[in-house]
């Protein structure tokens, strides 16, 4: 199956691991991936900010940069969400509506189109997970607790493959950490009682790593336990599911 990887900003300049976790995890099971390296920013920033015109230019370029593509891959449900619902900022071609219904979150992806089989990989840890807003509610990758719907989750569904890893239950296992993106700077004072809370659940249950599918949440977080000097590991899903001990 062949793949193109598309990397998020903050990943690119902060997290350049994850994509290379996320890389070698797709081509352990099977895929063959590429990245192109025109690629910028999806947009997503100046859209959730209001200024539509100013993301139509990276939606465009999005758009140009993956043209041809089977299917594109990334680590973070936040900006595959902005491309499936916004990427027709570049135009409602058919070239448009190929990448936005052929974009997909990693976990999202490898659920649905893998052979989980393959992963084996074990990580003798206590693992808290963060159920990011955007990859919860947006791309539906588990049950929110608002809503009436199947009891699934496909991210705890991959963990739970992984040899070793004890899942903790937590408090309020869906509830926003605060970040979501310029909320952070607007209402940095909520954003960082929520992200608060959300760490505290995960310590009070023992969990030594907190996981998540976006490392702008586990970004959030980590800096929080950095200034309370909490004893807690951040890692994303891929560096988990690709051996990272």
């Amino acid at each position: 199956m062949n793949v193109a990887l598309f990397v998020p900003c903050y990943i690119d300049q902060f997290y350049p691991r994850v994509a290379v976790a996320t890389m070698r995890l797709l081509e352990r099971l099977g895929c063959t991936v590429r990245y192109p390296k025109g690629q910028t920013c999806c947009g997503q920033p100046m859209a959730n900010a209001g200024f539509e015109d100013a993301a139509r230019p990276a939606a465009r370029h999005f758009a140009e940069t993956f043209a041809g593509c089977d299917y594109v891959v990334a680590p973070s449900g936040s900006c595959v969400l902005h491309v499936r619902e916004y990427l027709d900022l570049a135009g409602d071609t058919a070239a448009v509506r190929h990448l936005r219904e052929h974009t997909f979150e990693l976990c999202q992806f490898l659920d649905r189109f893998l052979d989980l089989d393959r992963l084996d990989v074990s990580f003798p840890h206590r693992v808290g997970y963060h159920a990011a807003c955007h990859g919860l509610r947006g791309l539906r990758l588990g049950r929110a607790s608002e809503r009436m719907a199947p009891d699934l989750d496909v991210v705890r569904g991959l963990l739970s493959r992984v040899a070793g890893l004890t899942l903790v239950a937590l408090d309020r296992a869906d509830e926003c950490c605060g970040f979501g993106g310029t909320f952070a700077v607007t209402e940095e004072a909520v954003s960082v009682r929520m992200g608060r809370d959300r760490l505290r659940d995960h310590l009070a249950h023992g969990a030594e790593v907190i996981t998540a599918t976006d490392m702008s949440c586990l970004m959030h977080l980590e800096g929080l336990a950095r200034r309370q000097g909490a004893p807690v590991r951040f890692l994303h899903v891929a560096e988990i599911l690709d051996g990272n001990r």
